[in-house]
């Protein structure tokens, strides 16, 4: 099982540069943060670019793997993020990591005046994003006429440090995102379903949407073995973070049902993400 610690990109950066630096030093495999113009609950606070935090971070650091947690369609295009990830790639010399969703329908979805498309539309959309997406870091002069993207003679060199490109983790939670997953992803993460009631009722649709993508998998001919598994554990209700028992229970049945990775967010001090840092702390004692 590998570990990944989501900081959000809410510090200047004198205070986010030790949680950073820290995140490596307490043994975790991979850091991540929010790629969001602003999010939820803290929308009216102080809030981050992804890209320049990443980069940051990939100079703060020597080792862990850095990562979006995920990026989206909803404001970004295909042909100038592509410059952005080569530049990350290269800076962190190919320890980023593209995570990347279909996108939600919060602030992001709409502070550009955009109309917030419905589920089928954000899959197509993501789809097209990948495509043009994976054609733009293994190629050069593209070009591609789509539904949602265009690009013309695209340039795209020096291409990325890791070959062929960076990797993929692609947020899916059903068969047609899924697909997506197969064709692209070197990666699949899931927050697991919004629908339960219970913390079982998360870890059963937990386990349906694993076994969802191992079927998908199948179907594609492509070999399971090949596709990392990140599951946010936070996501089942309560915080990974609150004891380290419950954290070391959670990542056991996440084992079990076939995680590679699983990822945490940093205590904070208030709502969301509330807890104690001192657990943090703990974990690394005790792994």
């Amino acid at each position: 099982m590998r570990y990944g610690l989501t900081i959000l990109p809410e510090f200047r950066w004198r205070d986010a540069e030790p949680r950073w630096r820290r995140a490596e030093e307490l043994g975790f495999d991979h850091a991540w943060t929010f790629d969001h113009l602003a999010w939820r609950t803290l929308a009216d606070g102080p809030w981050f670019g992804t890209v320049p935090t990443l980069t940051a971070a990939a100079i703060a650091t020597q080792r862990i793997k850095l990562g979006t947690f995920v990026a989206s369609p909803n404001f970004r295009h295909p042909v100038s993020f592509v410059r952005e990830l080569l530049s990350l790639d290269d800076i962190s010399r190919g320890r980023f990591v593209l995570g990347f969703g279909a996108g939600g329908i919060g602030v992001d979805a709409t502070v550009l005046g955009n109309d917030v498309l419905p589920p089928g539309k954000r899959v197509a959309r993501l789809g097209e994003f990948l495509e043009l997406l994976d054609q733009l870091l293994t190629d050069d002069h593209v070009n591609y006429d789509g539904a949602f993207y265009q690009a013309v003679d695209a340039r795209t060199l020096p291409g990325c440090v890791e070959e062929p490109r960076l990797p993929f983790v692609v947020a899916a939670s059903g068969p047609r995102s899924m697909r997506l997953v197969a064709k692209y992803g070197q990666g699949w993460v899931t927050t697991g379903p919004r629908d339960g009631e219970t913390n079982e009722d998360w870890w059963n649709g937990v386990k349906h949407q694993s076994d969802q993508l191992t079927d998908v998998l199948a179907e594609a001919g492509r070999d399971p073995a090949t596709i990392d598994r990140y599951l946010a554990l936070d996501s089942s209700g309560t915080l990974a973070l609150s004891s380290v028992d419950h954290f070391e229970n959670a990542v056991g049945r996440a084992e079990e049902l076939g995680f590679t990775d699983v990822i945490v967010h940093e205590p904070r001090t208030t709502e969301p993400f509330k807890g104690d840092e001192k657990v943090l702390e703990q974990l690394t004692l005790r792994r």
